[in-house]
């Protein structure tokens, strides 16, 4: 004969165990190497949402996709955040993403709002720019560049740094907004006259900006590098003493700069699909949007986020920035490598 009280206290393990709050649910987030945010707000999320999430570094843009695209059949992440406007025809050619459209779209300008279909969302942007060193400027009475035609001139021989589009996203970038400007017949002629002006090629950002660029170094020989129209702030923001100035500037043309917009989508296949769409309304939302300058350097979508005092002192938005369809540069982006390297390096 079964005990009674032995079984009442089974049935009340059982109960006791269903009513147990469970741990949390991880929650992968797959990134470019760039990506930063405050631990703070990254907790208020998953204390909302009793979830814990994992963020999943992937290189730079370019790899994470590849990654992306890779791994589909059996996706690393449930959400994946970092593809820009320059690989963003890629991205929905291969199909990774869930389609969602999230209510925070509604508070995102249309101009950001790349992929009528809802599957990339755009979260920030910025703009690559030239940024020039003040003080080299001031000190050899040298007007600053307005366009990209007045780098010919010869009183900027040898004085600009760029990287290699091959390599590096914002020489890319840079690369683009000729492309915009002078037009796909005008272009090479364009980098063919700057190579004989004396451009500089490096091979990456950190090389251009930290040991060519004078403005930051201080002892570079380059006064002018492509970077972003946000280096000034970080200037400020990272200076080891307090700076009343950025000591840096940024051209800002007609077409000098171009406009780069980065983007999140739910990865198909995620076992967290409620979750995720969460996680994309919250990069949406006012607190995460304000806390992308200071982190990430780059501009919120969203309207409603403040910008950090250094932004609006010593950051610049240009009123004309370079701007290409996403299909256009899919279809020609790699041609246009090859013929720049054609003309610019051999």
């Amino acid at each position: 004969m079964k005990n009674p009280l032995l079984i009442v206290l089974l049935l009340a393990v059982t109960l006791l165990a269903a009513c147990s709050p469970q741990g949390p649910v991880t929650l992968t987030v797959m990134t470019h190497d760039s990506f930063a945010a405050s631990n703070a707000v990254i907790s208020a999320f998953e204390q909302a949402n009793n979830v814990k999430v994992v963020f999943l570094k992937s290189g730079d843009a370019g790899a994470a996709l590849n990654k992306a695209i890779l791994t589909k059949e059996a996706p690393l992440a449930d959400v994946f955040y970092g593809v820009d406007n320059t690989f963003l025809a890629r991205a929905l050619a291969a199909g990774i993403y869930e389609a969602y459209a999230s209510p925070r779209l509604a508070n995102i300008p249309a101009e950001f709002q790349l992929d009528p279909q809802e599957r990339a969302l755009p979260v920030d942007y910025g703009d690559i720019c030239i940024n020039y060193d003040k003080a080299y400027f001031a000190a050899h009475s040298l007007p600053v560049p307005a366009s990209l035609e007045d780098l010919l001139k010869p009183s900027y021989q040898g004085l600009l740094v760029v990287e290699n589009p091959a390599t590096s996203s914002p020489g890319l970038g840079f690369l683009l907004a000729t492309v915009q400007h002078f037009g796909v017949d005008g272009y090479l002629a364009y980098w063919h006259a700057l190579r004989l002006n004396g451009v500089v090629v490096v091979d990456g950002w950190e090389t251009a900006y930290y040991t060519n660029f004078s403005g930051s170094s201080g002892h570079g020989p380059q006064p002018m590098a492509v970077s972003y129209n946000t280096s000034p702030a970080a200037e400020v923001v990272y200076a080891s003493s307090p700076l009343t100035d950025a000591p840096t500037g940024s051209i800002l043309g007609p077409d000098t700069c171009f406009r780069q917009i980065e983007f999140v989508g739910i990865l198909k296949g995620t076992r967290h699909l409620a979750l995720a769409q969460k996680f994309v309304d919250f990069m949406l939302g006012q607190q995460f949007q304000e806390d992308i300058p200071l982190q990430m350097f780059m501009y919120p979508v969203n309207p409603q986020a403040s910008l950090p005092a250094e932004f609006s002192l010593y950051a610049q938005i240009p009123a004309q920035p370079a701007t290409l369809d996403p299909d256009s540069i899919s279809a020609n982006r790699d041609q246009w490598i090859a013929d720049w390297t054609n003309a610019v390096l051999r």
